[in-house]
């Protein structure tokens, strides 16, 4: 069935000309979901399923386990488990899931930020225990699963009757509301003068500080005025550490300095000037018999110099050398106050005189603060005014957005089974009264299924299959645009049949162009759109009952949509009819 000049689509190309939808390469060949395997999970022994791009339909009998497909990737994405999925007699279900990175760039980012990337392929698997206990993995590395749920959410969208879908969360939607407004640049500025507002303030608040600024400014200036009085450089230090040792032993070295110059020139004959001195002269005498001993002798003579040198300087010591307490408890006080200021600044002794450096430092910035603070807060006020001028145009570009996109899902809603039926985005003022990334409102998906009722948040719609249609017209309307690259739509066709059935399998097909699109549907003229279809099978075995999936051709796949159309037993016309679809279907 060709879309009609009136369709929704039609009327997102009068309305916004030029929107994003025209802006995507074709659909890529990678599937991004490439295999899901399942072992003794509910009633499924062991199944390896392969899938590919586009759209990919799953139909089955009723009970059969259509289903299991989607519950599986629901507990591969994070969901709560307990014993009752552990096939009966089994002691555990094992599920796992291949997926292809090459076009999901924030699931790669957040793959490497937590340091679980393997390359463009990624493996989620899970263990559950027939007694309730499950374990989790990332490419073979142990997760929680809140991890798990952080890396789905990037992977993998599941629309139908249950929670786990991106399209209920109000930041999901502001984010698809500036995809399909083309918000992008826009969006950017606000979000960096938002991000510049605030590094002003926290500037701000490091200058003021918690404290009063007059209180730690007068602390710096007491503590400067004592480190300057105080405080020695490494020199000086060393000097007063040489003093402290001579003063404090100035008893002792008197005392071994009065020995020493006894043992060099006493008046005991023991003396080494006498002994000496008597040495020398034998040697004088004896040199005249062998000249040999002359070297000797003038060694002699130069080692009696250097002995009287040494005296001379050991006297000269002896008289510099007092005993002065008065000049020792000085040092004593002065290296005490030094101890005492490196205990109060919790620095080295040697380095009291960088920290006054760094002190003083801090004292000139809090002098100049007044003036610094006065030339942020001009800072700080022409930025936001610019992020008043950019958030007023970015709300002014949302509110039209919404209007379009609100107008394309009421159409699609319509051709979707819910004639009267309305679609609304209203924007909310932030609560936040400083300039946000996000901008100056909130987003929120309102709904009303039937006609006469009251439009209701999205998240708030209490049918599972019209909430489905809902998230499959906001998807076709946008067109892709969520970054999502793998959607799951679970029975998206209850409670419809006939043409609405045809027009939502080729809402399907659309889409599947743009995403991985997997579908689980009981309608024929749903399962005929599909690029791909499975089928599922249960049989009863001695007692023990199994569900099969397998891939199907093109005359398996005309079987099973003449078994849809008409039952269990399959005629030439319903045969022929399944075929029709088909061959319409491709056309399309």
């Amino acid at each position: 069935m060709a879309e009609a000049t009136g369709s929704p689509r039609a009327a997102i190309d009068a309305l916004a000309p030029g929107m994003p939808h025209a802006r995507f390469p074709p659909p890529t060949e990678r599937p991004m979901l490439r295999s899901l395997y399942v072992k003794d999970f509910a009633i499924v022994g062991e199944a390896d399923i392969a899938f590919g791009p586009g759209l990919t339909v799953v139909t089955g009998e009723t009970g059969a386990g259509k289903s299991l497909l989607v519950d599986a990737l629901l507990l591969l994405a994070g969901a709560r488990a307990d014993a009752g999925v552990v096939r009966a007699g089994c002691e555990r279900a094992e599920l796992a899931a291949e997926f292809d990175l090459a076009d999901a760039p924030p699931a790669l980012a957040w793959l490497r930020a937590e340091e679980l990337d393997e390359g463009d392929a990624c493996q989620l698997r899970r263990v559950i225990r027939s007694e309730g206990s499950s374990r989790a993995w990332i490419n073979g590395r142990p997760v929680t699963l809140a991890q798990l749920d952080a890396l789905s959410a990037r992977l993998i969208e599941i629309h139908g009757q249950h929670e786990h879908q991106a399209l209920l969360d109000r930041t999901r939607q502001l984010y698809l509301l500036d995809a399909f407004a083309d918000h992008a640049e826009l969006l950017g500025r606000v979000g960096a003068l938002a991000r510049q507002w605030c590094a002003i303030g926290q500037e701000m608040a490091r200058l003021t500080g918690d404290a009063d600024h007059g209180e730690r400014l007068a602390l710096l200036d007491h503590q400067l005025a004592e480190l300057d009085r105080h405080a020695l450089g490494s020199e000086q230090l060393a000097a007063l550490d040489e003093a402290h040792r001579r003063l404090a032993n100035a008893g002792q070295l008197l005392q071994g300095a009065s020995g020493i110059a006894e043992l060099l020139d006493g008046d005991s004959e023991f003396a080494l000037r006498r002994s000496l001195a008597r040495a020398h002269g034998e040697l004088q005498r004896l040199g005249p018999l062998d000249p040999r001993l002359a070297p000797i002798a003038e060694l002699l003579d130069a080692a009696l110099i250097q002995l009287g040198e040494a005296g001379d300087q050991l006297a000269r010591y002896q008289d510099s050398l007092e005993l002065d307490p008065d000049r020792l408890a000085e040092v004593e006080a002065q290296l005490a106050k030094l101890h005492e200021l490196a205990r109060k600044h919790r620095v080295p002794m040697a380095e009291l005189k960088g920290h006054a450096g760094t002190l003083r430092a801090e004292a000139e910035r809090l002098r100049d603060a007044g003036s610094a603070l006065e030339r942020l807060g001009r800072q700080r006020d022409a930025v936001a005014r610019d992020y008043a001028a950019a958030a007023r145009e970015l709300s002014t570009s949302r509110r039209a957005a919404a209007e379009r996109l609100g107008t394309a899902v009421t159409a699609l809603m319509g051709e979707l089974g819910m004639a009267g039926g309305h679609f609304a985005v209203q924007l909310d003022a932030n609560p936040r009264a400083e300039p946000d990334p996000q901008g100056d409102e909130r987003c929120e998906f309102l709904v009303s299924a039937n006609p006469g009722q009251p439009p209701r948040a999205l998240r708030k719609v209490a049918s599972g299959g019209e909430l489905s249609r809902i998230s499959l017209a906001i998807e076709v309307a946008a067109l892709g645009l969520d970054d999502v690259p793998c959607m799951v739509f679970d029975e998206v066709d209850t409670g419809i049949g006939g043409g609405v059935a045809e027009v939502v399998g080729q809402k399907l097909r659309r889409l599947g162009n743009r995403r991985q699109v997997l579908c689980v549907t009981h309608l024929p003229q749903v399962a005929a759109q599909g690029h791909r279809h499975l089928c599922v099978s249960k049989s009863s075995d001695s007692g023990l009952t199994t569900t099969r999936i397998d891939a199907l051709d093109a005359g398996a796949r005309r079987e099973e949509l003449a078994r849809m159309l008409g039952g269990i037993e399959i005629t030439r016309e319903s045969l022929a009819h399944a075929r029709r679809m088909l061959e319409r279907a491709q056309a399309g």
